[in-house]
Order: structure tokens, then C-alpha cells, then sequence
């Protein structure tokens, strides 16, 4: 994997974007997760953090992209 691809599938991982299974109550990885390397997961994570807490910060609630996306789960 060139050095462009990894680049690619960490930020696809850090994003708060899943693609929707079958079963939409499923939470998971994203799928390009599995083909990273324990350093480019490592990177992926600080990467989301990152990108969760500016996310919240420039919301009204104060949600990141990822909190919306769960509770645009949970009906009611």
C-alpha cells in the first residue's frame, strides 16, 4: 500500500461516516479499519478525536458528527 492509500483509508476512519449495513441497530468499524497497520489504526484514532472535539465545538449542541449519528438511531 502506497503511502497516498494509507493516507486515504485514515482519514475514511477517522471520519464519523459508516457505510449502513443490513441491520442499521449494528454498530461497527468502518470497514477500511482492518486493512490499516496497528501505527496508521494508532494515527486513525488521534485523527477522529481530533476531529470529534472540533466537530462539537462548532455545534450549537455541542454534539460532534458522531453523537448525531447515534442518537439519529435511537428512535423516538
Amino acid at each position: 500500500m502506497t503511502d497516498e492509500e494509507e493516507a486515504l483509508l485514515v482519514e475514511q476512519v477517522a471520519s464519523a461516516y459508516r457505510p449502513p449495513t443490513r441491520a442499521h441497530e449494528e454498530l461497527r468499524y468502518h470497514p477500511a479499519w482492518h486493512d490499516l497497520s496497528e501505527a496508521a489504526r494508532e494515527r486513525a484514532y488521534a485523527r477522529g478525536r481530533a476531529l470529534r472535539t472540533l466537530e462539537a465545538a462548532v455545534d450549537p449542541d455541542g454534539l460532534s458528527a458522531a453523537a448525531r449519528a447515534i442518537l439519529a438511531r435511537i428512535p423516538g
